[in-house]
């Protein structure tokens, strides 16, 4: 009992296949040519990557500043101040890692463009 309909034209079908992927050799892969930048330093490269995304690095600063104040805060001995800024460290983390989404997403539509 076959559970394919057909069962003899399927296997035909497979045969047609085998016979073509046997006619010769795939065609060789040609990768598509990276976008070429001129040999840059960390300065500019940085520079560059902040004016294509602006919002990732302003992010990463609101995230140091306030875990530098929380830290702060949790030394001085004031654990509450310290508790509410450990949460907005993470909210400050997810607003960051969704400009980074963001950004190469972005990215990514204006390249398909």
């Amino acid at each position: 009992m076959h559970c394919f309909g057909g069962g003899a034209t399927a296997a035909g079908k497979g045969l047609a296949v085998t016979l073509a992927m046997a006619a010769g050799p795939p065609p060789p892969l040609e990768p598509s040519p990276l976008p070429a930048f001129p040999e840059e330093g960390f300065a500019d490269k940085f520079l560059r990557k902040t004016r294509e995304n602006p919002l990732v690095p302003l992010g990463c600063l609101c995230t140091v500043s306030v875990l530098v104040y929380g830290i702060i805060c949790f030394k001085k001995g004031n654990t509450r101040r310290s508790q509410l800024m450990m949460r907005a460290r993470v909210i400050a983390q997810g607003c960051t890692f969704a400009a980074l989404l963001g950004g190469m997403a972005a990215t990514a539509f204006k390249s398909r463009q």
